[in-house]
Parts: C-alpha cells; structure tokens; sequence
C-alpha cells in the first residue's frame, strides 16, 4: 500500500495509535480537499514525536517531515494502526 494510501486512510482529527505495542496521540488534519495533510503524534509515556506534512502536487506527492529523518515518518505511518 502507498504512503498516500496509508495515511489516507487514517481518521481527520485527534484519535490514539499503535506502534510496535506503544501508544500515541495522534492527530491527522487535512487541507485543499485532501491534497495536505499534516500528521502529529506523540508518545503517551514516552518522549517520541512524529511529524510531517504531505502534499499531493501536480508533479507527484511530497513528504516533508519535521526536523526529523523521512525514513522515520514512512516507517511510523506503515504500522501505525488505530487503537480500538
């Protein structure tokens, strides 16, 4: 499934998440009818901080993470899965 896909997928606002069994507020809001997107979680517990914009531009999507490696955002957003 594509980054794109995947975040996609994830619910508009404020929702907790799963990742490798640790637990994060995450919030996804969405701009321009769905071409932005800006993601942030933090750790519940924890100190780790994801963050990232992402637009759908006419030369094909971006990802621009926040002062962190982009590796680190893809990876978050392949297995994060919303907590029940």
């Amino acid at each position: 499934m594509s980054f794109a896909t995947q975040l996609a997928a994830l619910p508009e606002g404020t929702f907790t998440g799963l990742v490798h069994g640790r637990r994060y507020v995450v919030t996804k809001s969405s701009f321009s009818n769905g071409k932005s997107v800006k993601l942030v979680a933090e750790e519940l517990g924890g100190t780790d901080y994801i963050s990232l914009n992402w637009y759908d531009l006419a030369r094909g999507s971006v990802v621009k993470p926040c002062e962190m490696p982009e590796a680190k955002v893809r990876a978050f957003v392949d297995v994060l899965v919303v907590a029940p």
